[in-house]
């Protein structure tokens, strides 16, 4: 067999498994949302909880188009069925990628997708249990004398996917500085001189990702600020072990020299 046939057969299975790959990961999302989609009035019920615990009395959540009493609940199971099956998802990816990896890179990568998943999950986390309360709270005891809150269901699945996407992805911070540490995209030890553009950087994203109120924005911001820190302190250290593996190497190269000598 010629080296550009072995490359083509090669090629043509990346691209075989890479297609098996992805349709179970269509799969896993297929059966989660086949799974939920019953009780998607129920899902819709805990989801929108956090806004009708505060609507005054006599007060309810209301569908202004026709299709929306199906569609919004439908969304929502969609919505909930990726996200459930991220660890499958992600359990493929590193499946697919993990044979091109060297030992010592599958070693921190695992712990990874672990930490992203988890980060992830508690960020939707914090948003649903403590910056739900907050923000509906306030904006239902500030509206004007007379005018009733009766918020549209659709409206208010898009303001909430909006808002628990963004502090899901917000809390992926301290994954992304490790691994911009670790592949030497940035040093940890001079980011603490720009701890102070960081915090300007966290506030404008937390306006930018969240709706036009400072309650929510701030919220978003200094957890953001929290994690950073707490990803600069696993980026020195996964630096101080790089440093002390390199001089490791370099005591190890340097002894035959001078034993020879």
């Amino acid at each position: 067999m010629s080296e550009n046939t072995a490359k083509k057969s090669t090629f043509v299975g990346h691209l075989i498994e890479l297609r098996s790959r992805l349709l179970k990961m269509f799969a896993a999302v297929f059966v989660v949302f086949a799974c939920l989609f019953p009780f998607a009035n129920e899902l819709y019920q805990i989801v929108s909880e956090p806004l009708r615990r505060y609507l005054p009395e006599g007060s309810s959540m209301i569908a202004t188009e026709v299709a929306s009493p199906f569609l919004t609940p439908f969304k929502l199971t969609l919505m909930l069925a990726f996200v459930t099956a991220i660890p499958i998802v992600l359990g493929q990816i590193w499946a697919f990628i993990a044979p091109g990896l060297y030992k010592r890179e599958r070693h921190i990568v695992a712990p990874l997708l672990f930490s992203s998943v988890a980060l992830f999950y508690g960020g939707m986390a914090f948003c649903y249990f403590v910056v739900f309360p907050l923000v509906f709270g306030f904006f239902t005891s500030v509206g004007p004398e007379g005018v009733a809150v009766m918020t549209d269901i659709n409206l208010y699945l898009n303001f909430v996917i909006k808002l628990m996407l963004a502090f899901g992805i917000a809390f992926e911070i301290p994954v992304a500085v490790f691994i911009l540490a670790w592949v030497g995209a940035i040093d940890a030890n001079k980011l603490a001189q720009k701890r102070p553009y960081i915090i300007v950087g966290c506030f404008v994203v937390g306006m930018l990702l969240t709706p036009p109120d400072i309650i929510s924005q701030t919220l978003l911001a200094v957890p953001m600020w929290m994690l950073f820190e707490v990803g600069s302190f696993f980026a020195k250290m996964i630096q101080r072990s790089k440093a002390n593996n390199r001089d490791q190497e370099d005591t190890a190269n340097d002894s035959p020299e001078q034993d020879a000598n």
